[in-house]
Parts: structure tokens; C-alpha cells; sequence
């Protein structure tokens, strides 16, 4: 799975590479910050592929001093995000690496010109289009997805309840629904919240020679979130955010060696997974009592590469990152058992 991101890191100054003043999620604002779009291969264990900062070539030509100081490289041209995307999927086709779909948020989903690029290279995709986006249904006119979602109504049949797949505290469930479109091979995907009611919509496009099954797309839609952790491991645990250089080849240099190590930890937890995972079956109705011992949660991404480092510290006695992490596991396998179970009881709790 290829799940398509940005992200930003917030810089104080105005003399590195890929920095300008713009919005900023995790700034509140608009803020002095360096983006980069990565590709990122999400399944149950994930790890940044490829990661290319955005830089704005119209800056560098207005003042090439500047640019030849931070070395920028020549001949540069303005590339949008869904652009940069097309560039890190040839790259990631021509090395081999094979996609059952390719995920993104809104950015992506609206970019035509990314879709269109997709399609000819025989590759699916499950991007999140806007409410405002416009599609043909089968038999019908061109709508919008809100419009889609209000002639479907809540109380059809067509919707129904599955999960998006398993996070930290149990299955994620959503109610779903999909729209057949005029084109055979595309289709509309719709999450509803159980509870709000809040909406999200996918464009999907499945190729020749592969089912278009419910159960494909919405495993799909449901693997674009761990895009955002990895950025949260990769800053958190690995530095990403902390490169403290300025030259262009530097930070493509820094940000290669994260996601080498960021890749390794992603392969030593998943070859430890089933070793590691010791947590008894999930409650199986709302008064279940608990054990006395509820296991520890497999080794996780970010424990990993905890442990790794504290392996090469020399200001902790021996066994002591060990004691401690498996104390995070087993607090987690704790908490995530009896938040389970209080699903169940607010599940089974009668609607008033």
C-alpha cells in the first residue's frame, strides 16, 4: 500500500533549503517551514519510502546568490504536491516496488493530472476526494459526493457497518457505502461516522484484471492514517525535524539515513511481531472479567528503535530499557483490553 503525505518541520530562520513562509498544520498558522511529500508503504508494519522537500524554484531564480549558497540545484521547476507525487511513483515503479493501491488525503485525491497518471500505469487507487467533487453515477447525472451521500440517506441498506482495520484501542469501525459511477472500473466510497455522522469520501479506480470488492477498498481507505505516524516516529525517535543543516544535499542526506533507520526498526518489529505479542483474546462481551495477567502488545515501530538506542547508552544499567519497556507494553495491553471491553458495555447500552 502506498499512502501519500506531507509534512512539515517549523525552522526559525530563512537560510535553508525548501523554506518560505506558508500554512502550517502543527504550527497553528503560517509559519517559516520546510514541506516535503513522501511516499510510504502502510501495512501492518510501515515505513517512510521516499521523501523529497519541496522547493520553490521561483524564489531561487530571483535571487541565485542565495540559491548557490544553500545549493540548490540547477534547473529547477515549479512542482505541485500531486506533481512531486507522480515523480516518487516512477521512482518507486522503475526500482520494482509493486502497489496494491495508493491512498492520500485531498490534495492528491483532487489532482487530475495524478489520477490520470495512475490509470495509465495500471495502478489502483483509494485517494479522499472533497464533499465538492464531481462524479457520473451509473444512470444518473453528474453530482457531487455531498450530494451522492444525501439522495443515499442514512437509513438505506446500502450502508453497511465494517471496520476500517485494527488500531490501538480495537477495530475502527465506520458505517460504509459504494456508489457504482458510469466507468466500470471506478467507484465512490463513502464513510460515515457511527456516531457524528461526519462523512468522508473516496474516488476509487480498480484496474483490468483485478475485483472491485468492498472489502478490498475499504482495507485500503483504512491504511492511509499510518502515513501520519510515521512522521511522528520519524520526528519523535529518529529526528527528522532535527537536521540543524542548510544545504540542500544535506537534508536529502540527513533524511535518507532517518529513513534507513526508520526502515530497520519497521523490519525488526514486524520479524518480532508474533514472538512479542502476548495479549490474551479481546473481551468477548460487556461484563467480562479480566485476568490476572493481560500479556504485553507486540514490539511496536517506535519501541523498537527505543530500545535500539538505549542499547548503545552508556548512562542506564543493564536490563534496565528492557524492565522498562516491558512496562509501556504491558500498561498498554492492559489499557487496551479495558477500553475494549468499555466499548462493548457503551455498544450494548440501550439508545435513549
Amino acid at each position: 500500500m502506498g499512502a501519500l503525505d506531507e509534512t512539515g518541520q517549523l525552522k526559525a530562520g530563512t537560510a535553508t533549503a525548501g523554506v518560505k513562509r506558508q500554512y502550517l498544520g502543527c504550527g497553528q498558522g503560517r509559519e517559516r517551514d520546510q514541506h516535503g511529500a513522501p511516499v510510504v508503504c502502510a501495512r501492518a508494519h510501515r515505513a517512510c519510502a521516499d521523501r523529497r522537500p519541496a522547493v520553490d524554484p521561483c524564489r531561487a531564480h530571483q535571487r541565485p546568490a542565495k540559491a548557490a549558497a544553500i545549493g540548490l540545484p540547477t534547473g529547477l521547476v515549479f512542482r505541485t504536491k500531486g506533481q512531486l507525487a507522480i515523480d516518487l511513483l516512477t521512482e518507486s515503479f522503475a526500482d520494482g516496488v509493486g502497489l496494491d493501491f495508493v491512498c492520500g488525503d485531498e490534495v492528491y485525491g483532487n489532482c487530475t493530472e495524478l489520477r490520470q497518471f495512475c490509470e495509465e500505469a495500471g495502478q489502483g487507487y483509494v485517494p479522499r476526494v472533497r464533499s465538492s467533487f464531481h462524479l457520473v453515477l451509473a444512470g444518473g447525472p453528474a453530482v457531487t459526493c455531498a450530494q451522492a451521500a444525501r439522495a443515499l440517506g442514512k437509513g438505506s441498506r446500502r450502508w453497511e457497518v465494517r471496520s476500517a482495520g485494527a488500531g490501538s484501542k480495537g477495530a475502527r469501525w465506520y458505517a460504509w457505502a459504494c456508489l457504482a459511477t458510469a466507468s466500470p472500473r471506478h467507484c465512490l466510497l463513502i464513510r460515515r461516522h457511527l456516531r457524528t455522522g461526519e462523512l468522508a469520501f473516496c474516488y476509487c479506480y480498480v484496474p483490468e484484471g483485478k475485483p472491485v470488492t468492498t472489502t478490498r477498498l475499504i482495507r485500503a481507505a483504512g491504511l492511509r492514517w499510518p502515513a501520519e505516524e510515521d512522521f511522528e516516529f520519524g520526528k519523535d525517535r529518529s529526528g527528522l525535524d532535527q537536521s540543524q543543516v542548510r544545504l540542500y544535499t544535506a537534508i536529502a542526506r540527513h533524511t535518507v539515513l532517518v529513513m534507513a533507520a526508520l526502515a530497520a526498526c519497521a523490519v525488526t518489529a514486524a520479524l518480532l511481531r508474533d514472538r512479542t505479542d502476548t495479549q490474551p483474546p479481546p473481551p468477548a462481551r460487556p461484563g467480562q472479567p479480566a485476568t490476572a495477567d493481560l500479556g504485553m502488545i507486540p514490539l511496536t515501530v517506535s519501541e523498537t528503535a527505543r530500545l535500539l538506542s538505549a542499547a548503545t547508552s552508556v548512562h542506564h544499567p543493564p536490563g534496565h530499557a528492557g524492565h522498562w519497556s516491558a512496562w509501556r507494553r504491558g500498561h498498554e495491553a492492559r489499557s487496551r483490553w479495558y477500553h475494549q471491553r468499555a466499548r462493548l458495555i457503551r455498544d450494548s447500552a440501550p439508545v435513549s
